[in-house]
């Protein structure tokens, strides 16, 4: 076999329809996009648009408040923090934040920081490092001799201040 005997398979490539050749090709005049308006031309985009009829998304009734500054936190729960020792993802003597727990694979995606959430046992003093945590979740690992450390954010600083 030589470089000019080499071909594409047979129906890989499609030729494209040509659009505007005349009335005997079947796609000639209008070229397939009916007849004159908005819509024969390039380059429209309808989405949503009902002809000049209230749209459906202004029809609709809108509700509550979407706070656009809301943070977002991964919540991981103390009875997962004991099987990723268990299974010797999570060091116990190391201290574990953020950095560690995506690490262990307990955290993922964009996340404003990790809640530390009172669900399961604790079978090992840990020390944590944590953007928020729940009183009951504390008061366990504070129980077994671990210690809890809530970092303030700087725009909650600033607003102490």
């Amino acid at each position: 076999m030589n470089l000019n005997e080499l071909r594409d398979n047979e129906g890989s490539r499609y030729r494209k329809k040509r659009l505007g050749r005349g009335i005997g090709s079947g796609k000639g005049k209008t070229s397939g996009r009916g007849v004159k308006g908005q819509k024969a031309r390039e380059g429209v985009s309808l989405n949503g648009f009902e002809g000049g009829q209230l749209p459906l998304y202004r029809r609709m009734p809108k509700r509550g408040f979407v706070n656009i500054f809301r943070k977002e936190y991964a919540p991981v729960n103390l009875g997962a923090l004991s099987k990723a020792i268990e299974a010797g993802k999570l060091d116990a003597s190391a201290v574990v934040n953020e950095a560690t727990l995506r690490a262990a694979g307990l955290v993922s995606g964009k996340v404003d920081g990790v809640r530390l959430l009172a669900k399961g046992e604790l079978s090992q003093a840990l020390t944590i490092e944590v953007a928020g945590a729940s009183a009951a979740a504390v008061a366990a690992v504070e129980k077994i001799g671990g210690s809890v450390k809530v970092a303030t954010s700087k725009a909650d600083a600033s607003a102490e201040g």
